[in-house]
Formats: C-alpha cells, structure tokens, sequence
C-alpha cells in the first residue's frame, strides 16, 4: 500500500473510535500545553529581567560593595550586595568591619588607564511627604553629572530638568515616588517642595531627620529593576548633601565606568580593584550578572519541562493501552486483512500511523493551548505580582526551540508507546486471528 493510503486507513479507524481517539489525544494535549507554557513563560521571564538588568547595569560599568564572602563575591564576580537601581539592597560593609568611603574613587581612578572614571553612591532608606503623600523610597545621594553620564539612556527627566549644578536642596524623583499608582494621580511636580526623612538609628533613641527638598525633575519610566541603576522608586539628591543629611563620608558602592566592555578589561580591573582593597570588596559586573541568570534559567527551564513531561509520559502510557485495546477489538480484521495478501510490515505501519496522527493533532492542539494560557498566566501576574502599577510586565516568548521541540516529543511519545501495540499486530498469524471471537 502507498504512504498515503496507509494513512488514510489509519485516519479512517480513528474516525470510527471518535470519543476514544479525543481523550487519548487529551492526554497529548494537556501535556504538549503544559511544557510550551511553562517554557514560553520562563523564557519571558529571564527575556524582561535581562533586559532591566542591561538598564540597571551598563555593560562597561562594574558596581564595587564591602564583600559579603558570599554569592559571587571575590575578585571579578561581584555579589549582588550593591542595591541601587531598586534591585539587590543597599550595602553596608561586611562582618570584618571593611567600610567603603566616597574618597576612594580617587584611589580606584588611578588604579588603571581602562578605568574612565568612578562615582560614589550614598543610599539609605527613607520616605517622601508632601500634604497628600507619605511615601517609602530609597535615597540616594549621587553626583548628578556623573550619574547622568554613566546611565544615559535611563537617569532622563520625564518632566522639569536634571541639575548639571545641582543646588544644595535640588532632588530629582523616580516616577513612581510622584505617582505610585502609573494611574494618572500625580502628588507633586518638578517646582514643588517636598519633605525627606529617614530614620537615624545611629543614636538612642532613634530620630527621624527631615529636610525640605525642591523637586528639579521626575525621571523617564525606567520599570523592573537593576543594580546601581536608576529607580521608578529613587529620590536622587546631591552627594554633597547626602554627606551631612546623613552624618557620614561612608558610601554604599562606587559605580566603575570602564573605556572598554571587553572581558579581558572586566577581569583585569576587576582583580587589581579587589587586590588594593585586599579581596575585602565585591565586584559587580554585568556580564557575570548574567552570564549566572542564563545558567540558573537554563536549570528552571529544564526542571520545569521535565515536570511537564511527565504528564507525557503518562499520555502515552495511555497511548499504549488504547493502541492494545483496539488490538484486541480489531484481530478479526487484521487476519482478513493478512489473508488478503497485507504484508506484516503494513500492518505495523497502520497502527503507527493512528499513532503519529493522535500524536501530530495533540501536538499542534496542545502548542495553541498552552502559548493561550502562557498569555493569560503572564496578564495575570503582570497585573497583580508583578504589575502593581509599575511592575515589570512578562511577556511569553515561543522560540521556534520550543515550537519544534513539543511537536517532535508529542509524536515521538506517540509512537515509541505505540510501537510495541503495532509490532504485536503486525506478528498476528491469519488462521489464529479469524478464529478470534
């Protein structure tokens, strides 16, 4: 028989056993939807974060914070102790007692003639108040030039202007301390006063420090998160004033701008910044960020689509017991159809042809279903865990990976659990088989 014809014999038995072939096919559907889901959702997902993170972190910056000893910390890995940008905490020093202060930038300039230049980063936790507000946000004391220089594209004014000579009291706001909700109610805008205060725990009893600020500008919405980076959540004020407002010369991290993203400048300045400050710092940089995002995703991905694979797994064990029953129900039919002269191999070809259709339509069903409910699962978390009004939105992404890779496991699942129902048929002797009742 032809290639064709085989098939359409097998198509024709399906049609006859309807219900049975739809929830066998069910099985390969829920399956398939469960595996491009889950994949198409963490690939979005390590898509959005990669993206803020290149924001956050320039590829020619790196971030130096008082080593932890722990998570990537140690010359040229960094840890994520640096905070800022909204991302990983403020940091502090360690439990040696190392401190980093704003004076060292000149120790690290002359370091290397790849180092372009460095800025110190003052940041504690404070609120914004204003007669309609009183708000949580990050403080950060920055020197605005520098700052702006190094996060071009993302330390923007929306609206007002960025000092380039900042007045003792001019601050600068993320777009989420004016308007938390991203619903349109605004509480202040560039020319109003507002009120910073942060809590001093350096005395006993704690004392809340609050001084009158002039809103210069409410930066460009920047959205998720980075490491040193600009913040939807930051208030930016001069570094000079960040020194008195907060009693001290101690700084958070120093922000590294290289002439070079090449990865032998990275290494190189990165050893000789943890060498002079005898491994007692952390160095942050943005290959190294994500370089170690790409290797965990790769693991979550591969545990999520073995976890979904098991619902496979269990489809084609149902395949399988179909494909027997419908042996049993059928062995009249093959002894007339070998003692009419069918080959065994033909027969063999029949019921894996029933195979490879269940498989094929449960396949391109279940890719449909499961890039539907990815959208639907991304909209949801977007506008609740990860929204909030100013979240990182997911946005699910179907490589062509992930498209070939499901329609090639559906039908091979298909047919492997099929193949030992066919080769069984295909064995069946003619006399035995008619006398079959």
């Amino acid at each position: 028989m032809k290639a064709l014809d085989i098939f359409g014999y097998s198509f024709s038995a399906i049609k006859l056993r309807k219900l049975r072939a739809a929830l066998t096919t069910l099985g390969v559907i829920i399956g398939i939807a469960a595996i491009v889901a889950l994949l198409s959702i963490t690939q979005g997902l390590q898509a959005t974060i990669t993206n803020q993170l290149n924001q956050g972190l320039s590829a020619n910056t790196l971030i130096v914070t008082p080593s932890t000893g722990g998570f990537l910390s140690g010359g040229g890995g960094g840890g994520f102790g640096g905070g800022g940008g909204g991302g990983f905490g403020g940091a502090g020093s360690d439990s040696s007692g190392f401190k980093l202060y704003i004076n060292y930038t000149s120790e690290i300039d002359a370091l290397s003639p790849d180092i372009e230049t460095s800025l110190a980063v003052i940041s504690r936790g404070g609120y914004v108040q204003t007669e309609r507000l009183n708000r949580s946000v990050t403080i950060y004391g920055v020197d605005f030039n520098k700052y702006a220089q190094v996060y071009s594209t993302t330390f923007v004014a929306a609206n007002g202007t960025i000092p380039t000579n900042p007045a003792e009291n001019d601050t600068v706001v993320g777009t989420r301390v004016n308007q938390p909700g991203q619903n349109g109610t605004i509480f202040f805008n560039p020319g109003d006063r507002i009120n910073i205060t942060w809590t001093n725990a350096t005395v006993l009893p704690p004392v809340n420090e609050t001084y009158t600020a002039d809103v210069s500008g409410v930066l460009q919405r920047i959205g998720g998160f980075g490491i040193g980076g600009p913040s939807d959540t930051g208030v930016y004020i001069p570094l000079e004033k960040a020194q008195s407002f907060f009693g001290t010369d101690q700084c958070d991290m120093i922000i590294v701008t290289l002439k070079s993203s090449d990865n032998a400048t990275i290494s190189n300045v990165s050893k000789l910044i943890t060498d002079h400050f005898s491994n007692q710092v952390s160095v942050i940089s943005s290959t190294a960020v994500l370089s170690l995002l790409t290797s965990v995703f790769s693991t979550i991905q591969l545990f999520l689509g073995g976890i979904a694979a098991i619902s496979l797994l269990v489809a084609g064990i149902g395949i399988m017991n179909i494909m027997i029953v419908s042996l049993i129900e059928r062995t009249r039919e093959i002894g007339i159809l070998k003692a009419l002269g069918m080959k065994s191999r033909t027969v063999l070809t029949i019921f894996l042809g029933e195979s490879i259709i269940i498989g094929l339509m449960g396949a391109i069903i279940g890719i449909i279903s499961g890039w539907v409910l990815a959208n639907v699962t991304a909209r949801i978390l977007g506008s609740g865990v990860f929204g909030g009004g100013g979240g990182f939105r997911i946005v699910p992404l179907l490589t062509p990976e992930v498209l070939l890779g499901a329609l090639a496991f559906g039908v091979g699942v298909s047919v492997i659990f099929a193949l030992y129902p066919a080769w069984r048929a295909s064995k069946l002797k003619p006399v035995e088989a008619l006398r079959y009742e």
